[in-house]
């Protein structure tokens, strides 16, 4: 065999199943597969480590405490022992330095198999993990072995650790052996992989290339090097989701024409000198300019409106909608629970009053003649000019006249494909107001929703005072129940929320159904509703229909009242096991109080040991009310985690290294640099992008476009 043809063989092929990698074989192909969803080299390849680790030092036990993060011990296993039963059952090894002894631990019956075949007493090893101290003895669960002999640990340097998943770690497919079969697909070939990055931005931006990126990010000779690497592959991969969302974003401003809807008739006037409940902010002034001017351009309106629980969104939308009725067209708003619709519903008739708006609700409930006659037909011939509903709205038989412009409430409830329904419902493509009460970090926004245009609301309407939130500590129910009663005794309402339904053995939690009978003893004077997502709809909204009538004092629930009826009588909000909550959760629970003119509390129950992080949320909960401050400090600590709705924009975002959390700089930087490119060149059509065209054609092969839905 020549050089040439032994090049030629080792070259590396990203198609290649990874069955045929030394080590991997069928069945831990397979495995791969089902639990990374990594089927070809190329996949492998471009699954990065979250992390390195310098394995240049070996600790001796006495030196360990648990504050330390991850360390490595050279010695021997003296023994083996089980202990435990069912799900507790463990296997504990006693490893020494020669000096000391420490436990080594693992969970699961595949686990404990595979360890006691794998590691004998008397062989050196060097352990490598996490300590911590259990029964005043230095414990690590789940380490990684290897055999001393078998180990340099000086020529290791920055080693890299790859997520696994619990199934996989229960047949030795941990970390270290991820890095071996890595390993042998960095060695085995050569890998020389297509640049997509124009030249001039290489060069300009002192970025290294696509194949030394990727292998140094794999091993890194430093941390510089690992360093530089890693801020190529970020950028390369925030770059091409910018592009995706803003070439969206111009098709939809170019391609999808929007009715003109330029008249500011007698209904919006009327309903602002006459009907107003109350002077509108600045804030409300100005994006209802903004929509304004999108529904004049004659393009299609794609906005959304971000706003913090009770800064006024509904009247914006309802003014929207005006100007809309005002122009001939008819308008709906989409709800995601009957409560929250027929809330809508009630809030709109009350605001419009004698204005002789005709406005209906069509939800689930609303079922036979009168759904036929008044609002089906009312809606064919364009005598309804205001539709509030839920998902019955998307039904085929729901068919409109002229509709002009649709509102989502609480849009991350729906899906894509259901909000696509309601689009194809008007001949000319209608305008979207997208609302959210959920505050969203701006390098989130820029992101997962970049193709809209973004109005918010930072201003909340005269009159309403900020929210007091303090922390308890579970001890304290005496305070607590004391501050309840006399609340209540002032003619208010309260909310007590628990983090699950009832008791379990798995999570030691406060549940509602205890919670509930505690209640029912201590204020046998009151009553009570009980909120729950067992419960049947009916039964649910008819509990929160008397809480928010006045009839019960006290509402117990789970969070499925996040979202849910706007009781300005409510004062108290009371979230046990708060430190189970994330902290935009937190801020969405406490909206649900502070809707009056009253001062309102949120009171955060706790269990006295708290991990740091948790420490952290409920201090920036009691420092601060402001929810985008809040969503930001979310992202920090939490991660971007599981996007809703990542594909709403038809661009793939499976982050592979960038962390929307950490890397706010670079999706600015990738933001502007998208701009630049597709100024200079709108279609990618000059050959110094043609790699770059290429490759945003290849992510987005597999996605549809939802992009101009929303």
């Amino acid at each position: 065999m020549t050089e040439t043809e032994k090049d030629i063989k080792l070259r590396g092929d990203l198609q290649m199943s990874l069955t045929y990698l030394p080590g991997v074989g069928p069945q831990r192909s397979k495995m791969l597969e089902t639990e990374l969803e990594l089927r070809t080299a190329g996949d492998l390849l471009f699954y990065f480590p979250y992390k390195h680790i310098d394995r240049t030092r070996v600790y001796a036990i006495r030196e360990l405490t648990s504050e330390m993060p991850f360390v490595q011990v050279r010695g021997e296993i003296l023994s083996y022992e089980e202990e435990g039963e069912g799900r507790k059952r463990r296997l504990i090894a006693h490893f020494t330095d020669g000096r000391d002894v420490m436990d080594l631990v693992w969970f699961g019956t595949g686990a404990m198999r595979w360890v006691r075949k794998s590691y004998s007493t008397g062989r050196v090893y060097i352990v490598f993990g996490r300590p911590t101290v259990f029964n005043g003895r230095i414990n690590v669960a789940h380490p990684d072995i290897e055999n001393a002999d078998d180990l340099r640990l000086g020529s290791m340097g920055l080693q890299p650790y790859y997520h696994t998943t619990d199934r996989m770690k229960k047949y030795g497919m941990n970390s270290r052996w991820m890095e071996k079969a890595t390993n042998a697909l960095l060695t085995r070939y050569v890998w020389s992989l297509t640049e997509t990055l124009p030249a001039s931005l290489l060069e300009r931006l002192c970025l290294v290339g696509r194949t030394e990126a990727v292998l140094t990010a794999h091993y890194p000779q430093s941390a510089d090097a690992l360093r530089r690497a890693l801020y190529r592959l970020k950028l390369e991969e925030l770059l091409f989701v910018q592009l995706g969302i803003l070439r969206i974003s111009e098709q939809r401003r170019t391609g999808v024409r929007g009715r003109i809807l330029n008249r500011v008739g007698p209904l919006f006037n009327t309903f602002y000198s006459k009907h107003l409940p109350f002077s509108l902010t600045e804030a409300q002034k100005r994006v209802i300019r903004e929509m304004r001017t999108d529904m004049c351009s004659g393009r299609q309106m794609n906005r959304l409106l971000q706003g913090d629980v009770g800064s006024g969104k509904t009247l914006v939308a309802l003014m929207t909608m005006l100007l809309a009725v005002d122009n001939g067209c008819q308008t709906c708003l989409m709800a995601p629970t009957e409560i929250l619709a027929e809330q809508h519903y009630a809030t709109f008739r009350d605001m419009l009053g004698d204005m002789g708006v005709r406005v209906e609700l069509l939800t689930g409930s609303v079922k036979g003649k009168r759904r036929r006659e008044p609002i089906l037909e009312g809606l064919r011939n364009g005598e309804v000019q205001v539709l509030i509903g839920t998902h019955a709205v998307l039904e085929d038989a729901v068919e409109f006249k002229e509709l002009g412009l649709v509102v989502i409430d609480e849009q991350h409830r729906f899906g894509v494909a259901q909000r696509a329904r309601l689009w194809e419902k008007s001949e000319l493509s209608p305008h979207v107001l997208v609302m959210t009460a959920t505050p969203i970090p701006r390098t989130l926004a820029m992101t997962l929703y970049g193709d809209l245009d973004v109005s918010v609301i930072d201003e909340l309407p005269p009159g309403r005072k900020p929210i007091e939130t303090r922390h308890y500590w579970e001890e304290r129910t005496t305070a607590l129940y004391t501050g309840l009663r006399r609340e209540i005794e002032k003619g208010r309402q309260a909310y007590v929320v628990y983090p699950v339904i009832k008791e379990s053995a798995k999570a030691d939690m406060k549940n509602l159904e205890d919670g509930f009978a505690q209640l029912c003893e201590v204020f046998p004077d009151l009553k009570l509703s009980k909120v729950h997502g067992q419960m049947k709809p009916a039964d649910k909204d008819a509990e929160m229909a008397r809480f928010a009538s006045g009839e019960t004092q006290i509402l117990v629930a789970t969070t499925v009242i996040e979202v849910g009826v706007n009781v300005p009588n409510a004062s108290v909000m009371v979230i046990q096991n708060a430190e189970r909550f994330g902290l935009s959760q937190l801020h969405q629970l406490r909206g649900r109080v502070g809707r009056g003119a009253d001062q309102s509390y949120c009171i955060l129950v706790t269990k006295y040991n708290l991990s740091s992080d948790t420490k952290k949320r409920i201090r920036i909960m009691c420092e601060t009310g402001d929810g985008f401050e809040i969503a930001e400090a979310d992202l920090r600590l939490r991660g971007p985690g599981d996007l809703e709705g990542t594909q709403q924009s038809g661009v793939a975002l499976n982050l592979r290294v960038a962390n929307l959390a950490r890397d706010g700089q670079l999706v600015q930087l990738a933001r502007d640099e998208a701009s630049a490119l597709l100024k200079a060149d709108p279609d990618l059509s000059h050959p110094e992008n043609a790699a770059l065209s290429q490759r945003l054609t290849e992510l987005s092969a597999s996605n549809y476009d939802w992009g101009k839905i929303s």
